[in-house]
Protein backbone atom coordinates (compact mmCIF):
# COMPACT_ATOMS: atom_id res chain seq x y z
CA UNK A 1 0.00 0.00 0.00
CA UNK A 2 1.04 3.25 -0.77
CA UNK A 3 0.71 6.48 1.14
CA UNK A 4 -0.97 9.89 -0.23
CA UNK A 5 -1.14 13.23 1.84
CA UNK A 6 -3.08 15.96 0.05
CA UNK A 7 -2.24 19.83 0.96
CA UNK A 8 -3.54 21.40 -1.56
CA UNK A 9 -6.13 24.63 -1.25
CA UNK A 10 -5.72 28.39 -0.47
CA UNK A 11 -6.39 27.96 3.54
CA UNK A 12 -8.56 30.94 2.93
CA UNK A 13 -10.32 30.39 6.61
CA UNK A 14 -6.96 30.90 8.02
CA UNK A 15 -5.97 33.96 6.47
CA UNK A 16 -3.95 36.17 7.20
CA UNK A 17 -2.29 33.06 8.45
CA UNK A 18 -1.85 31.89 5.42
CA UNK A 19 -0.89 35.22 3.08
CA UNK A 20 2.67 33.58 2.56
CA UNK A 21 2.64 30.23 3.41
CA UNK A 22 0.91 26.51 2.98
CA UNK A 23 -1.81 26.10 5.62
CA UNK A 24 0.35 23.15 6.20
CA UNK A 25 3.67 24.14 6.85
CA UNK A 26 1.58 26.09 10.15
CA UNK A 27 3.06 24.57 13.33
CA UNK A 28 0.92 22.06 14.94
CA UNK A 29 2.18 21.76 18.43
CA UNK A 30 6.16 20.78 18.11
CA UNK A 31 5.98 19.81 14.58
CA UNK A 32 4.65 21.39 10.75
CA UNK A 33 1.17 20.34 10.49
CA UNK A 34 2.26 18.30 6.95
CA UNK A 35 4.56 15.97 9.44
CA UNK A 36 1.61 15.04 11.49
CA UNK A 37 0.17 12.76 8.86
CA UNK A 38 3.01 11.57 7.65
CA UNK A 39 3.87 10.11 10.84
CA UNK A 40 0.94 8.43 10.68
CA UNK A 41 1.20 6.66 7.45
CA UNK A 42 4.94 6.23 8.39
CA UNK A 43 3.87 4.50 11.79
CA UNK A 44 1.48 2.33 9.59
CA UNK A 45 4.44 0.40 7.85
CA UNK A 46 3.55 2.93 4.37
CA UNK A 47 6.87 3.90 3.26
CA UNK A 48 5.97 5.32 -0.24
CA UNK A 49 4.75 8.64 0.40
CA UNK A 50 3.17 11.44 -2.38
CA UNK A 51 2.76 14.79 -1.17
CA UNK A 52 0.23 16.84 -3.31
CA UNK A 53 0.33 20.29 -2.71
CA UNK A 54 -0.44 23.71 -4.60
CA UNK A 55 2.41 25.46 -7.01
CA UNK A 56 2.79 28.49 -4.71
CA UNK A 57 4.40 26.66 -1.75
CA UNK A 58 5.73 23.60 -3.22
CA UNK A 59 9.11 24.65 -2.99
CA UNK A 60 9.14 25.40 0.78
CA UNK A 61 7.26 21.52 1.37
CA UNK A 62 9.76 20.06 -0.67
CA UNK A 63 12.49 22.45 1.84
CA UNK A 64 10.94 20.89 4.49
CA UNK A 65 10.44 16.77 4.24
CA UNK A 66 13.40 16.58 1.59
CA UNK A 67 13.56 13.12 -0.03
CA UNK A 68 11.97 11.58 3.46
CA UNK A 69 15.59 10.25 4.80
CA UNK A 70 14.52 12.20 8.09
CA UNK A 71 11.22 10.32 7.81
CA UNK A 72 12.22 6.59 7.38
CA UNK A 73 10.63 6.97 3.76
CA UNK A 74 10.22 8.43 0.51
CA UNK A 75 8.63 11.19 -1.04
CA UNK A 76 7.22 11.76 -4.78
CA UNK A 77 5.54 15.13 -5.12
CA UNK A 78 2.69 16.65 -7.24
CA UNK A 79 1.67 20.00 -7.83
CA UNK A 80 -2.64 20.95 -8.36
CA UNK A 81 -2.11 23.63 -10.53
CA UNK A 82 -5.81 24.93 -9.17
CA UNK A 83 -8.14 24.26 -6.36
CA UNK A 84 -10.15 21.34 -7.89
CA UNK A 85 -11.15 19.50 -4.68
CA UNK A 86 -9.95 16.53 -2.63
CA UNK A 87 -10.97 13.99 -5.42
CA UNK A 88 -9.95 16.26 -8.38
CA UNK A 89 -5.90 16.38 -6.23
CA UNK A 90 -6.36 12.25 -5.26
CA UNK A 91 -6.31 11.63 -9.22
CA UNK A 92 -2.75 13.15 -9.77
CA UNK A 93 -1.66 9.99 -8.02
CA UNK A 94 -2.35 7.62 -10.51
CA UNK A 95 0.92 7.09 -11.85
CA UNK A 96 2.20 7.19 -8.66
CA UNK A 97 -0.25 4.25 -6.90
CA UNK A 98 0.73 2.34 -10.23
CA UNK A 99 -2.19 0.23 -9.75
CA UNK A 100 -1.38 -0.15 -5.46
CA UNK A 101 -3.95 0.17 -2.92
CA UNK A 102 -3.62 3.58 -1.44
CA UNK A 103 -4.40 5.20 2.14
CA UNK A 104 -5.37 8.88 1.66
CA UNK A 105 -5.12 11.76 4.98
CA UNK A 106 -6.06 14.92 4.32
CA UNK A 107 -2.93 16.96 5.65
CA UNK A 108 -5.11 19.11 8.16
CA UNK A 109 -6.34 15.89 9.62
CA UNK A 110 -4.62 16.09 13.32
CA UNK A 111 -5.75 12.61 15.40
CA UNK A 112 -4.16 10.37 18.35
CA UNK A 113 -4.82 7.21 17.28
CA UNK A 114 -2.50 5.07 15.07
CA UNK A 115 -4.08 3.57 12.01
CA UNK A 116 -2.03 0.58 11.95
CA UNK A 117 -4.63 -2.21 12.66
CA UNK A 118 -7.18 -0.38 10.00
CA UNK A 119 -4.26 -0.64 7.42
CA UNK A 120 -3.74 -4.20 7.94
CA UNK A 121 -7.62 -4.94 7.83
CA UNK A 122 -8.09 -3.23 4.32
CA UNK A 123 -5.24 -5.60 3.14
CA UNK A 124 -7.28 -8.26 3.86
CA UNK A 125 -10.68 -6.63 2.27
CA UNK A 126 -8.84 -7.02 -1.14
CA UNK A 127 -11.17 -4.59 -2.77
CA UNK A 128 -13.36 -1.52 -2.81
CA UNK A 129 -13.10 1.23 0.10
CA UNK A 130 -12.57 1.69 4.21
CA UNK A 131 -13.50 4.78 5.72
CA UNK A 132 -13.15 6.10 9.77
CA UNK A 133 -15.80 8.00 10.80
CA UNK A 134 -15.57 9.78 14.72
CA UNK A 135 -18.26 10.60 16.59
CA UNK A 136 -18.34 14.75 16.89
CA UNK A 137 -20.36 17.73 17.83
CA UNK A 138 -20.86 19.25 14.60
CA UNK A 139 -20.88 17.26 11.57
CA UNK A 140 -22.65 19.22 9.42
CA UNK A 141 -19.32 21.07 8.80
CA UNK A 142 -18.29 17.41 7.21
CA UNK A 143 -19.51 14.45 5.14
CA UNK A 144 -22.37 12.81 7.30
CA UNK A 145 -22.55 9.12 6.97
CA UNK A 146 -25.92 7.79 7.12
CA UNK A 147 -25.38 4.28 9.20
CA UNK A 148 -27.86 1.20 9.63
CA UNK A 149 -27.29 -2.08 11.28
CA UNK A 150 -23.30 -1.80 10.89
CA UNK A 151 -23.70 -0.66 6.97
CA UNK A 152 -22.84 3.42 5.85
CA UNK A 153 -26.60 3.53 2.99
CA UNK A 154 -25.27 7.05 2.08
CA UNK A 155 -23.00 10.03 2.74
CA UNK A 156 -24.34 13.65 2.30
CA UNK A 157 -21.32 16.39 2.40
CA UNK A 158 -22.25 19.55 4.79
CA UNK A 159 -25.86 18.65 5.53
CA UNK A 160 -27.92 21.44 7.10
CA UNK A 161 -29.81 18.23 8.97
CA UNK A 162 -27.33 15.43 9.46
CA UNK A 163 -28.34 11.74 9.52
CA UNK A 164 -26.06 11.36 12.27
CA UNK A 165 -23.69 12.17 14.88
CA UNK A 166 -20.85 10.85 12.47
CA UNK A 167 -18.54 12.59 10.58
CA UNK A 168 -16.19 11.05 7.57
CA UNK A 169 -12.60 12.12 8.71
CA UNK A 170 -10.32 12.81 6.16
CA UNK A 171 -8.70 8.99 6.25
CA UNK A 172 -9.92 7.00 3.07
CA UNK A 173 -8.39 3.60 1.93
CA UNK A 174 -8.92 2.37 -1.76
CA UNK A 175 -8.25 0.14 -4.18
CA UNK A 176 -6.81 0.78 -7.77
CA UNK A 177 -10.25 1.16 -9.19
CA UNK A 178 -10.22 4.86 -7.76
CA UNK A 179 -9.03 6.07 -10.43
CA UNK A 180 -11.50 4.68 -13.07
CA UNK A 181 -14.01 6.32 -10.98
CA UNK A 182 -12.51 10.01 -10.90
CA UNK A 183 -12.76 10.59 -14.50
CA UNK A 184 -16.61 9.72 -14.11
CA UNK A 185 -17.24 12.49 -11.84
CA UNK A 186 -19.09 16.21 -12.60
CA UNK A 187 -18.06 18.93 -10.48
CA UNK A 188 -20.38 20.07 -7.52
CA UNK A 189 -22.33 23.03 -6.79
CA UNK A 190 -18.70 24.47 -5.93
CA UNK A 191 -16.89 23.57 -9.02
CA UNK A 192 -14.80 20.87 -7.46
CA UNK A 193 -14.81 17.30 -7.73
CA UNK A 194 -15.96 16.06 -4.36
CA UNK A 195 -14.58 12.64 -2.37
CA UNK A 196 -18.02 11.93 -1.00
CA UNK A 197 -19.01 11.27 -4.41
CA UNK A 198 -16.25 8.92 -5.01
CA UNK A 199 -17.43 7.31 -1.41
CA UNK A 200 -21.12 7.18 -2.53
CA UNK A 201 -19.93 5.18 -5.47
CA UNK A 202 -18.15 2.29 -3.72
CA UNK A 203 -21.62 2.54 -1.41
CA UNK A 204 -23.43 2.11 -4.41
CA UNK A 205 -21.33 -1.07 -5.61
CA UNK A 206 -21.48 -2.68 -2.20
CA UNK A 207 -17.45 -2.29 -1.56
CA UNK A 208 -17.37 -0.24 0.93
CA UNK A 209 -16.58 -0.39 4.67
CA UNK A 210 -15.98 1.53 7.68
CA UNK A 211 -14.44 1.66 11.28
CA UNK A 212 -14.60 4.48 14.25
CA UNK A 213 -11.51 5.94 15.10
CA UNK A 214 -10.91 5.92 18.46
CA UNK A 215 -9.33 8.67 20.50
CA UNK A 216 -9.34 12.20 20.04
CA UNK A 217 -9.15 13.72 16.30
CA UNK A 218 -9.78 17.61 14.53
CA UNK A 219 -8.98 19.13 10.98
CA UNK A 220 -7.25 22.36 11.86
CA UNK A 221 -8.83 24.00 8.70
CA UNK A 222 -10.42 27.12 11.05
CA UNK A 223 -8.98 29.19 13.58
CA UNK A 224 -11.38 27.24 16.24
CA UNK A 225 -9.80 23.71 14.80
CA UNK A 226 -6.44 25.09 14.72
CA UNK A 227 -6.49 26.10 18.01
CA UNK A 228 -7.84 22.83 19.50
CA UNK A 229 -5.36 20.71 17.60
CA UNK A 230 -2.21 22.96 19.45
CA UNK A 231 -3.85 22.30 22.45
CA UNK A 232 -3.87 18.35 22.16
CA UNK A 233 -0.74 18.40 20.43
CA UNK A 234 1.16 21.12 22.87
CA UNK A 235 3.43 18.16 24.40
CA UNK A 236 2.86 15.35 22.09
CA UNK A 237 6.32 14.35 20.56
CA UNK A 238 6.61 11.58 17.69
CA UNK A 239 8.92 8.77 18.52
Amino acid sequence: MKGIVLAGGTGSRLFPLTKVTNKHLLPIGKYPMIVHPVHKLTAAGISDILIVTGIEHMGDVVNLLGSGKDYNCRFTYKVQDEAGGIAQALGLAEDFAHKESICVILGDNIFENPITEFVKKFDQQSEGAKLLIKEVPDPHRYGVPELEDGQILSIEEKPQTPKSSYCVTGIYMYDEHIFEVIPSLKPSIRGELEITDVNNYYIQQNKLSYDILEGWWTDAGTFTSYRLANELMATQEFS
